[in-house]
């Protein structure tokens, strides 16, 4: 079975715009290497005012975070990810490295959720890193 995935990316922060293909084709590696036999992803790039909106309404955290994932169908799987560009920005530049990584970070983080990942305990977070960095070198 061939495996086809829909990858979009939406630049809906209010001044920053980046290029679209690497966020994509993170995602894109993501979900073939996962097996995800076919889906439809949308990431949604916003800033921190939007993303904390987010999190009240759909989470009842009233806090500022970097990356929302909503999982909408499983089979086949329909997800969005929403990543703030600001926290990415102020992350970037803790960690010395470029926006554009860090929001590749951001989405790969995403797509392992939507994969079925999770990280809601310390072995959970260390193995999502793991894949992040993995699938970020290759």
């Amino acid at each position: 079975m061939a495996r086809r995935h829909l990858v979009t990316v939406v630049n809906a922060h209010p001044s920053v715009r980046m290029p679209h293909a690497p966020i994509r084709e993170a995602v894109e590696r993501v979900l073939v290497a996962e097996r995800v036999p076919s889906g439809e992803v949308t990431i949604v790039l916003v800033d921190d005012e939007e993303l904390l909106g987010m999190n009240r309404r759909h989470l009842a955290h009233d806090y500022y975070t970097d990356v929302i994932t909503f999982p909408l169908e499983a089979d086949p799987l329909e997800g969005e990810v929403y990543i703030s560009v600001d926290r990415a920005r102020e992350q970037a530049a803790e960690v010395g490295v470029r926006l554009g990584d860090e929001l590749r970070r951001l989405a790969v983080h995403g797509a392992l959720h939507l994969a079925g990942y999770d990280d809601a305990n310390d072995d959970e977070r260390r193995r999502m890193t793991a894949l992040e960095d993995r699938y970020l070198r290759s």
